[in-house]
């Protein structure tokens, strides 16, 4: 399964720029702006500014304004997303299941099977290919194509190849700069649905641990106790349906770090139902012979990828702050799984 390793090159906290900046003794007044501009030659003004508008610039803890005038000795601190530019990544005519969109963003459906980013061995047949294609063939875009850089497949955050769902994409500088605000202070709402190996106990909970990669395997992620060897990753979850030998959960991310939900999953003993990376894919429960083996292979059959599906997502809208919604229902493959495993009691 190492087709989904470019899904593992980072976590979503790695598409946020981090800046913290010690205003020197000896420097002038300066609008914040202009300072920062000077400070960060890779960060346009617009994008700056951007950041101001959703308090991602801050002087000594606090939101500022652009025409706030920088002292000696404070602390400015910068939370800036990074999105790729189209100019380094081919457009590609791809179908995309999009749900909602307007000026500042759209939500997309992501088929199973899809790779969110280019990456080594996943140059072409992405989402972001296929972004870059949508953005330029926007009418509200046409007056851009003299200036393609400034075409921004705004990805805020990512889900792994093989798991499907719903995604955010932010189409200004306005929502890349709103949109990560939100997911670096955790207020958006993430709902995933999972089919796992067992019947967890507590039925309801959460787990936490350190998340990095594994010393035996550097494809898969493990937990640890131990700060030095990962990063605090907290999963939420709520048993939907136990089904005696497989149980359908409800997973809410506090944090998103790379196969979070995998790997906490496997660590608490119950694998995703056909997660190969983590060890779902064989039988974990009931009788390994006969015809309840037969049942379980016939079922690995019907989703041939970890079942894991990003269902709900809620967010602030970037311009008008209204609380956006949005549901999706399980694709075919996991649906089928899920009603074979029903009808079996």
């Amino acid at each position: 399964m190492t087709d989904q390793q470019p899904d593992f090159t980072d976590d979503e906290d790695d598409l946020y720029e981090h800046h913290r900046i010690v205003v020197d003794a000896g420097q002038n007044l300066l609008r914040i702006d202009r300072f920062l501009l000077l400070k960060l030659p890779k960060a346009s003004r617009t994008k700056i500014q951007a950041a101001i508008d959703v308090e991602s610039v801050r002087v000594n803890d606090r939101p500022t304004k652009a025409s706030y005038k920088v002292k000696p000795a404070d602390v400015i601190t910068v939370a800036l997303a990074q999105p790729p530019r189209a100019t380094d990544l081919l457009p590609e005519n791809i179908p995309l299941d999009i749900i909602f969109e307007d000026a500042d963003l759209l939500v997309l459906n992501k088929p199973a099977g899809m790779v969110v980013h280019p990456a080594f061995g996943n140059w072409t047949g992405t989402l972001v290919n296929a972004l870059v294609y949508h953005f330029q063939h926007l009418p509200s875009m046409a007056a851009n194509h003299s200036q393609p850089d400034v075409i921004r497949p705004g990805l805020v955050h990512r889900i792994d190849k093989d798991t499907s769902g719903l995604m955010v994409i932010a189409k200004t500088e306005l929502a890349m700069a709103s949109l990560a605000r939100q997911f670096f202070d955790h207020t958006i709402e993430r709902t995933y649905n999972a089919l796992v190996w067992g019947i967890p106990e507590p039925a309801d909970g959460t787990i936490t641990g350190y998340i990095g990669r594994s010393v035996k395997d550097r494809k898969v992620q493990a937990i640890y106790d131990d700060e030095s060897k990962g990063k605090w990753a907290v999963t939420h979850y709520k048993t939907l349906e136990p089904l005696t030998y497989v149980s359908l959960v409800q997973c809410n991310l506090e944090t998103g770090r790379t196969h979070q939900i995998r790997a906490h999953f496997k660590h608490i003993g119950h694998p995703l139902f056909n997660d190969a990376m983590y060890g779902g894919d064989r039988l974990l429960r009931g009788n390994p012979n006969g015809s309840f083996k037969a049942f379980v292979d016939n079922a690995f059959a019907l989703i041939p990828r970890q079942a894991l599906h990003a269902k709900s997502l809620g967010f602030a809208h970037p311009r008008t702050r209204q609380w956006m919604q949005f549901d999706s229902p399980l694709p075919d493959d996991f649906a089928a799984a899920l009603d074979k495993w029903r009808k079996r009691g």
